[in-house]
C-alpha cells in the first residue's frame, strides 16, 4: 500500500514537472514571437523612405565639393582660396545604400577616389546658397562619416561627431542637426567639414571620409528629416539590443532552474557564453546610438575579449553536454583561446585564424560525441548548429554564403537571423533538462 502511494506521488510530481516544462516552452515561443513582431515593426518604420514633401523642400548637398587631405584649422574660413583643391563628387548613384544599415544616398569614400590606404585628416568645402524667405534653416547630417567630423559655417564651428584635434576620440556617427545663423536665409555661405579617420581602424577599398552628404533643410522639415534618420538608425541596430536582452533573460531562466537540471555544468558555461555574446552584440547598438564608447575601444573589446572568450565559452559549454566532459578538449580550448587573444593583441591574422579554425575542429569532435552518447540528440545538435553558424558567419561569407539581407530596406545580418533561432532553441533545450525530461 505504501509502495503504491509513493508511486502515485512520484507520478504526480512528474506530471506537475512536465506541465511546468510545457508552460515554460509555450512562454518561450510566445515571447519570441512578440519580440519578432516588435522588432519587425521597428525595422519596417525605419526602412521607410524619407517623406516626399520633406525631401522636396530639403536639398541633399551632393555634387562636387572641394577636397584636401591633411589638416589646417584655417581651412574652415570663408575666405580660403580652395581653387587648387581637388574635386570630390558626393552625388549618390540611384538607389545607392551602404552595406550595413541600408542608409540611402551612399557614396564611396576617399580611398576609392585616388587615396587608397590613407587614414587621417581631410577637409571638404563648398558654397551653399540658402533660399530667401523668413524661415530658419538647418544642416542635417552627414549621417555616415569615417570616423569623426566638425562642421563649420563661414568659419564658425556648429558642432560635430566625436572629438578631433590634439587627442582625437572618434565615436559612431549618429544623426545630428545643426542650426544655421538666424540671418542665413537669402545668403551664400561656405560649409566646411573637417573629417578624421582613425588610423588602425578596419578599412576597405571604399573607406574614408563622408559617405552620405549633408542636407540643407528648412524648419520644421529639418526636424522631420532628423527624426526619420534617427528611426533608420534605431532600426539598423534594434536587433542588437533585443537579442542581448533575450540572452540576459535566458540567463535568468537558466540559473533559476539550474539546481533541478540534469546538466548544471552545461548551464553554467552556457550562461557565461550568453553573457559574453550579449555584451558583444549590445556594444554594436551602444556605439551606434551613443557617444559612450569610442570606436577604438569598441574594436579592441570585440576582437581581443568578446570574440575569443565567447567562442571559447560556447565550446566549453557544449563539451559538458555529455555525461562527462573531455579534459583534453577543455585543455585544447584554453590553449587555442590564448593563441586567439595573443593574435588579436599583436594583430596577427594567422594566429586568429588558427584559433577560430582550431575551435571549429573541436566543435566537430564535440558534435560527434553528442551524436554518439548525448541526450536529446536532435534538439541539442540543432541548437549547436545554430550557435556555430552565429559564431562563424564571417567564414561562411568568405565561402560565398550571403551574410546580410535588407528587409524593408534595413540591413539584417546572418548572425542576427540565426540568433533569433538559436536563443529560443537553447531556452527550450535548457528547460528540457529538468528531471522529468531526461532521456529514457
Amino acid at each position: 500500500m505504501g509502495s503504491a502511494t509513493a508511486s502515485n506521488e512520484s507520478a504526480t510530481a512528474r506530471g506537475a514537472s512536465g506541465t511546468l516544462r510545457r508552460k515554460l516552452a509555450i512562454w518561450i515561443v510566445m515571447a519570441s514571437l512578440l519580440a519578432l513582431i516588435g522588432t519587425t515593426a521597428v525595422i519596417a518604420i525605419g526602412g521607410r523612405a524619407d517623406p516626399a514633401e520633406v525631401r522636396a523642400a530639403s536639398p541633399l548637398l551632393g555634387g562636387p565639393w572641394r577636397f584636401h587631405l591633411g589638416d589646417d584649422p584655417r581651412w574652415a574660413g570663408a575666405g580660403v582660396d580652395d581653387s587648387a583643391w581637388e574635386t570630390m563628387d558626393l552625388s549618390a548613384p540611384a538607389s545607392s545604400i551602404d552595406g550595413d544599415v541600408g542608409l540611402p544616398n551612399y557614396v564611396r569614400g576617399w580611398m576609392a577616389h585616388g587615396h587608397p590606404g590613407y587614414q587621417g585628416y581631410a577637409w571638404y568645402r563648398r558654397t551653399v546658397a540658402v533660399p530667401t524667405g523668413d524661415r530658419a534653416w538647418d544642416i542635417v547630417g552627414p549621417t555616415l562619416v569615417e570616423d569623426g567630423y566638425e562642421l563649420y559655417w563661414n568659419g564658425k564651428l556648429l558642432g560635430g561627431s566625436g572629438r578631433i584635434g590634439a587627442s582625437p576620440r572618434v565615436v559612431g556617427t549618429r544623426p545630428l542637426i545643426f542650426a544655421l545663423p538666424a540671418d542665413a536665409a537669402g545668403t551664400r555661405g561656405v560649409l566646411a567639414i573637417r573629417t578624421f579617420m582613425q588610423p588602425g581602424n578596419d578599412a576597405s577599398a571604399e573607406s574614408g571620409g563622408i559617405h552620405v552628404a549633408p542636407t540643407l533643410a528648412p524648419r520644421p522639415e529639418s526636424y522631420a528629416l532628423y527624426r526619420a534618420e534617427w528611426w533608420r538608425s534605431i532600426a539598423g541596430y534594434i536587433v542588437e539590443a533585443v537579442e542581448p536582452l533575450a540572452m540576459f533573460a535566458l540567463i535568468g531562466l537558466a540559473l533559476a532552474i539550474r539546481k533541478r537540471s540534469s546538466h548544471p555544468a552545461f548551464i553554467v558555461f552556457a550562461c557565461i557564453a550568453l553573457a559574453l555574446s550579449g555584451v558583444k552584440r549590445l556594444d554594436n547598438a551602444i556605439v551606434s546610438w551613443t557617444d559612450l564608447m569610442s570606436l577604438p575601444t569598441y574594436a579592441w573589446l570585440s576582437k581581443v575579449l568578446w570574440m575569443p572568450l565567447s567562442l571559447a565559452a560556447w565550446a566549453l559549454a557544449w563539451n559538458r553536454w555529455n555525461a562527462r566532459a573531455s579534459r583534453a578538449i577543455d585543455g585544447a580550448i584554453l590553449l587555442l583561446t590564448l593563441v586567439g587573444i595573443a593574435g588579436a593583441l599583436m594583430k596577427l591574422t594567422p594566429m586568429t585564424q588558427i584559433f577560430r579554425l582550431g575551435v571549429l575542429a573541436l566543435f566537430a569532435v564535440i558534435a560527434v560525441r553528442m551524436i554518439r552518447h548525448g541526450p536529446m540528440r536532435s534538439l541539442a545538435i540543432a541548437t549547436l548548429a545554430a550557435i556555430l553558424v552565429s559564431q562563424y558567419a564571417g567564414e561562411l561569407g568568405s565561402l560565398g554564403v550571403p551574410t546580410i539581407w535588407f528587409p524593408f530596406g534595413i540591413g539584417v545580418t546572418l548572425t542576427q537571423y540565426v540568433y533569433a533561432i538559436a536563443i529560443p532553441l537553447l531556452a527550450v533545450l535548457i528547460v528540457w533538462t529538468t528531471p522529468s525530461t531526461k532521456a529514457r
